[in-house]
């Protein structure tokens, strides 16, 4: 899986840039959930929050609700250009999701820096539930230019690994609580940027 159809996607729902955050969300394949993008006017220094972005290793303590986050040594996914990594999410009350990813700086698209990531399928369907469920699918970006970043996401749980019920509230909350989270994301990424 790669990135590129989602980037696309994003692409073409991309919300102007206004005098407020704004956010756009849309149904693709018959997922459960929304994907969604999200553009907060501000200014940032898009060296600093490349490099933040890029420093998958210390999400734990920086990122909100990021439990584990770790690279795995890859020789196909190399900094400064890509990382291979695992993490491990709490969502309050109703459980941890982990993943494998590779995050990759794609340069520059429209205008935007563009660093999205994707699934790796394979190695996420590896892990052991022991840790908490898997992800059955998560693909996403940040989008950073002079006076505006932007972040986009596509994500559920495994089914099987969370039952029908918490699928059901992870799913729909997800879809309810979009906005809001694709924001927070937003302004603790600008925050850990600027430290």
């Amino acid at each position: 899986m790669s990135a590129a159809p989602f980037l696309d996607r994003v692409f073409s729902n991309l919300p102007s840039v206004g005098g407020k955050f704004t956010f756009n969300a849309w149904r693709h394949g018959g997922r459960p959930t929304s994907e969604g993008v999200g553009v907060l006017p501000v200014s940032v220094d898009t060296d600093k929050m490349v490099a933040r972005i890029m420093d998958v290793g210390s999400y734990r303590g920086n990122i909100d609700y990021v439990e584990e986050s770790r690279v795995v040594p890859d020789p196909a996914h190399t900094p400064p250009a890509a990382v291979h990594f695992y993490q491990r999410i709490k969502v309050p009350v109703l459980a941890e999701i982990q993943m494998e990813l590779v995050l990759t700086d794609h340069g520059i698209r429209d205008g935007w820096r563009v660093l999205a990531w994707h699934q790796l399928d394979a190695e996420t369907e590896r892990l052991s539930t022991r840790k908490g469920a898997r992800s059955e699918y998560n693909v996403g970006a940040w989008l950073l230019r002079d006076g505006a970043v932007g972040y986009a996401l596509s994500s559920a749980p495994r089914k099987s690994d969370v039952g029908r019920l918490k699928f059901a509230a992870l799913t729909k909350g997800a879809d309810a609580s979009a906005a809001k989270v694709v924001k927070a994301n937003i302004e603790g990424m600008i925050r850990w940027s600027k430290r």
